[in-house]
């Protein structure tokens, strides 16, 4: 049996709550919902959902990065959105950066975020 291992870097936000940025129990990583944090700071940075979809992203790939994975080892997304007019601008930015990474997703559009931010992603990934 695989012992699960919590996940910290400091290239991504520390926790805002008791939970791990992510845990590996060794074939999976479950990754913590990612808001817009800036890793240095903690705050929220971005406007827009472009911005903040930017950041959010970036810090789960930072994430990954840390146990040696990239987005092409992504096999789910989960995206909290706070509203889904905004869809199709994140979705040029999800597009862009995963590449051609392309896991199962979905999006659900949410009253409210932490911190207010305007986008959360939360995801899955296979070694």
């Amino acid at each position: 049996m695989t012992t699960a291992r919590p996940i910290l870097t400091d290239k991504a936000p520390k926790p805002i709550g008791p939970y791990s940025q992510a845990v590996d129990t060794g074939s999976f990583l479950f990754i913590s919902g990612q808001i817009p944090l800036d890793p240095a700071t903690g705050q929220a940075v971005g406007e827009d959902v472009e911005a903040q979809a930017k950041v959010a992203l970036g810090n789960l790939s930072a994430i990954l990065a840390s146990v040696g994975l990239t987005f092409g080892h992504l096999v789910k997304t989960t995206v909290f959105i706070r509203n889904m007019g905004d869809f199709a601008r994140f979705n040029q930015v999800y597009e862009q950066m995963l590449g051609g990474a392309a896991p199962a997703r979905s999006v659900v559009e949410v009253s409210a975020l932490p911190r207010g931010v305007l986008v959360e992603i939360e995801a899955v990934a296979w070694r």
